[in-house]
């Protein structure tokens, strides 16, 4: 028996010591490129980590058996405690998603960034598709002229499939981006989160686009929404295409996560359908969309002297002509379709996350404090025997820091595993951003969050532990 107890003591202070070590971790990994330096910095960390358990193992041990032993003490009290912590982990994680997420697509990259080409003055964007091969050769005219290494043309055509407007709901209603299939894995964001076999499906779905321009794939939880599923053939009646409306086959849904509520359409069939079809059912008269169905032009540059460059091609290329363009890198362009949102954003960043930590803080200290009060004869006895007041504050904060850390820690692997794996993502749509995958960095929020929180709450008990009085507690006992 005191064998197993060996192991499961030594079992625990390891994986504490992992936990800690884990932490910063997976907060610098990912801005580490090289593999053997990552793979070193591993074996670095768990050396230090296991050192450390072997070199104080004596105090180490006695401090886990205390702590546990007082946790366990209330059982309820402790669970009821972990489980309001693990809520509100869960709300603060699923928060600092989304914030985390949309701060990455507005910061500036000085590599490997986009550019977004879209008219000057004008909300929404409605260029000539004319403009496409040009844009999407930067605007160069010059030998010697910087281009990009990859474009791609957006047409947006949104419609519903109940012909009557009245009746037009989120059920019925369906918008689509209308492209080159081929350029959905090689330009669209997000395509790392795909695994490879979705990854080897999308290309064969582009591969039948390209050869039936009436075929389409679209989000799972869209045909959810929609009452289809693959295999259907669909007539769309447009909104912002008048008198164009389209008859599809669905051959595909785009899985679980940022595209699940978009739909991909081949561009060539609504051009077709605007420069062509429409003029011959309608004794040759224009479409008025046939000047301005180009909505946005993506390019791939390889880093910001590149950008510059094209840039002022772009505007240079297009600044006598009606509409002229504008060229701004992508981070900026989503930037200024999220204004909309700015009140909404700050709000979650600047009121609602700080009132969650609090509470947090706030039911860590409640419960660490009605233990103090009910064990102020066990402190007591603590000092009689030698032990000091900094010491009995250190086993009080232990107390909530580990109850918050392993609270923080099961909370937010709970949350990646059920959200990434299970839900596709939080199902929060905002601009063209319909979910926001749980990131790699929150497996480090948590125990971050419920860590840093239970310290706070927890200073007014410990200082309250350390200052109590042997003479008084034992007065009031006799």
């Amino acid at each position: 028996m005191d064998i197993v107890k060996s192991l499961l003591m030594w079992t625990f202070a390891l994986c504490l010591a992992g936990a800690a070590v884990a932490v910063p971790l997976i907060m610098g990994l990912p801005y580490v490129d090289d593999l053997f330096t990552r793979l070193l910095i591993i074996g670095v960390a768990v050396a230090v980590a296991v050192l450390l358990v072997v070199a104080f193992h004596q105090a180490l041990f006695f401090h886990i058996r205390f702590v546990l032993k007082s946790l366990l003490r209330n059982l309820l009290r402790s669970s009821l405690t972990a489980a309001a912590t693990m809520l509100l982990v869960f709300v603060v994680t699923c928060v600092w998603t989304v914030l985390w997420f949309l701060h990455a697509v507005t910061s500036e990259k000085s590599k490997d960034l986009k550019a977004i080409v879209t008219e000057k003055w004008q909300i929404p964007s409605q260029m000539p598709f004319s403009y496409g091969n040009t844009l999407a050769d930067g605007g160069a005219r010059q030998p010697g002229d910087a281009k990009p290494q990859d474009s791609m043309n957006w047409q947006f055509y949104g419609g519903s499939l109940i012909q009557d407007a009245a009746q037009r709901n989120r059920e019925n209603i369906v918008f689509f981006f209308g492209m080159d299939p081929k350029k959905f894995l090689t330009m669209m964001d997000g395509i790392d989160e795909f695994t490879q076999s979705e990854i080897d499906q999308i290309k064969k779905y582009a591969d039948e686009m390209v050869k039936d321009k009436r075929k389409v794939v679209i989000g799972v939880e869209r045909l959810k929404a929609l009452h289809k599923q693959v295999g259907d053939k669909i007539k769309v009646y447009s909104f912002n295409y008048k008198d164009v409306d389209l008859e599809f086959e669905i051959i595909g849904a785009l899985p679980k996560g940022r595209y699940a509520l978009s739909a991909v359409m081949n561009c060539q069939y609504l051009n077709d359908a605007v420069n062509e079809d429409y003029p011959r059912t309608h004794s040759g008269k224009k479409h008025e969309m046939a000047e301005k169905s180009l909505n946005l032009v993506w390019l791939r540059v390889p880093d910001t002297k590149t950008y510059e460059k094209v840039a002022g091609q772009v505007e240079t290329a297009f600044a006598n002509s009606t509409p002229s363009v504008k060229c701004e890198t992508a981070s900026s362009g989503v930037a200024s379709f999220l204004d909309a949102y700015r009140d909404l954003l700050w709000g979650m960043e600047w009121i609602f996350s700080p009132i969650a930590l609090v509470s947090m803080a706030v039911v860590i200290a409640t419960a660490i404090s009605i233990s103090v009060r009910e064990r102020r004869t066990e402190m007591a006895i603590l000092k009689v025997l030698g032990f000091g007041p900094w010491r009995i504050m250190t086993l009080v904060l232990g107390e909530a820091l580990l109850l918050g850390a392993l609270s923080g820690m099961i909370s937010v692997g709970l949350t990646y595993l059920i959200v990434n794996v299970y839900i596709g993502g939080i199902p929060f749509p905002i601009a063209f951003f319909p979910a926001f995958r749980i990131p790699i960095y929150a497996l480090a929020w948590g125990p971050m969050i419920g860590a840093g929180t239970a310290l706070v709450g927890s200073i007014v008990p410990a200082l309250s532990a350390r200052a109590v009085k042997v003479s008084e507690v034992f007065s009031k006992v006799a």
